[in-house]
């Protein structure tokens, strides 16, 4: 299989204008400053369960655009500018669909780009004569979704800046990706129009589904991983010319959704893969807790190895024995592969107060916590929020104070276990199929 790279010189003088990379590159450097728009209005992930896809490493038809990709369509780099640059070379549609609000703003789609994972839309905003933006405006305009046949895409997130006068902004918006059934999108702007009033209006435009750019890599992962108190399960993973997400969902013992994400990397060819973004919830549908993770787009289709890495995730340390209190203060106690630090032990006018100390995110099972004391268990009666303390030496723990209701002074602290961040560093292959 041949290269983008390879392929990128082939086509060179008949597909891509040899000075491409030059007028993106001089195109970039001259981009203004981006302003991010308001938080993207991302609803909570609850996608339903995936297909089952067919396992593809595709011929990819636009290797100019996928060289260019990971620096085109990665949250950092997207602009206006890039955005108008590549759709000029004929990998977007050119849209050019203007309404006129009722203070006289006009609302243009500008451009679009959709592949298997977003759609990417250009816009701008123009004020009436004589009026122009102040320095917040550009959050007076935010989307709530594109629909279309088969379509409900929710926003992504977005930037865009001023015109050099301040009488327009332009902006690209990301959606969630639109199906190929929809030949005429609506994508419903909120706006808070200048006279204050806050509407919310529909721009419909003509799609054509045809011009979505196909994916390098779509395939099965179906793998799992194990964890300790449940499953981390990979789905599929699909590499569009944008980005490339990989989809999963969890099964923990106890049902429930895991109070931490599963922190993943992508290799590709070896090299890490930049991460952009995680999103996770219950499928509403199933009752499934699912994620879905975004990375920039692959640098090559030159695949040799598509690596993921569970680095890190929710770890359960079990305690084993009772933890001596005998100490005064300030001592540190291993259990398993953490250490937990007995800062104190004071009497109180209500019994003893013990503050105990431990990595971000550690937190001691509260429903068996308990200490002994002149020959009783006394469970604990109430845990104060977290707050730092910090060791002076570049560290800083997280610390909490537990209260026990006691005349007698404390001598064992016992517990089932402890909650933590697990290092599990668990490396799984992605099926490249027959390249």
């Amino acid at each position: 299989m041949r290269t983008i790279e390879e392929r990128l010189q082939e086509h060179q003088q008949t597909m891509t204008p040899s000075e491409l990379e030059g007028r993106l590159r001089k195109a970039l450097e001259q981009a203004p400053v981006r302003r991010k728009s308001r938080a993207g209005r991302a609803r909570t992930w609850a996608a339903t369960a995936a297909a089952a896809m067919v396992l593809t490493v595709g011929v990819y038809q636009y290797p100019v655009l996928a060289y260019y990709g990971g620096k085109l369509f990665s949250q950092s780099d997207l602009s206006t500018l890039n955005f108008a640059e590549v759709v000029k070379q004929g990998y977007g549609q050119t849209v050019n669909q203007s309404e006129t609000l009722k203070d006289g703003t006009i609302f243009t789609v500008k451009d679009v780009i959709a592949d298997d994972n977003n759609l990417l839309m250009h816009y701008s905003i123009q004020y009436p004569p004589g009026q122009v933006f102040k320095e917040t405006d550009f959050s007076n305009y935010s989307f709530s979704n594109i629909k279309g046949l088969f379509t409900d895409s929710a926003p992504t997130g977005g930037s865009g800046d001023f015109n050099p006068d301040k009488t327009g902004f332009e902006g690209v918006y990301k959606f969630e990706p639109v199906s190929p059934f929809s030949r005429k999108l609506t994508v419903n702007l909120i706006a808070k129009l200048t006279t204050g009033e806050r509407i919310q209006f529909p721009v419909s435009f003509k799609y054509d589904p045809n011009l979505a750019m196909k994916s390098i890599l779509v395939a099965d992962i179906h793998q799992a991983v194990p964890v300790d108190q449940g499953t981390v399960y990979y789905d599929t993973i699909t590499a569009s010319p944008t980005s490339t997400i990989v989809k999963g969902h969890y099964k923990m013992d106890n049902g429930e959704h895991p109070r931490f994400s599963a922190a993943t990397k992508l290799y590709v060819n070896g090299i890490e893969t930049n991460f952009l973004s995680m999103r996770s919830g219950i499928n509403e549908k199933t009752g499934v807790a699912e994620f879905q993770i975004e990375y920039d787009a692959l640098p090559t289709d030159k695949l040799q190895s598509v690596e993921l890495v569970l680095d890190n995730f929710s770890g359960y340390q079990k305690a084993g024995q009772p933890i001596p209190l005998a100490s005064p203060s300030d001592h540190s106690v291993t259990v398993g592969q953490e250490k937990l630090w007995i800062r104190s032990v004071t009497r109180t006018a209500g019994g003893y107060d013990i503050v105990i100390a431990g990595r971000q995110f550690t937190s001691l099972d509260k429903d068996s916590l308990a200490v002994q004391a002149g020959g009783t268990t006394v469970p604990v009666s109430s845990i104060s929020d977290s707050r730092p303390w910090d060791l002076k030496n570049g560290n800083i723990l997280r610390e909490r104070t537990y209260s026990f209701q006691t005349p007698e002074r404390p001598e064992f602290l016992q517990m089932d276990g402890f909650h933590y961040i697990k290092f599990y560093r668990h490396t799984i292959q992605v099926p490249l199929g027959d390249k």
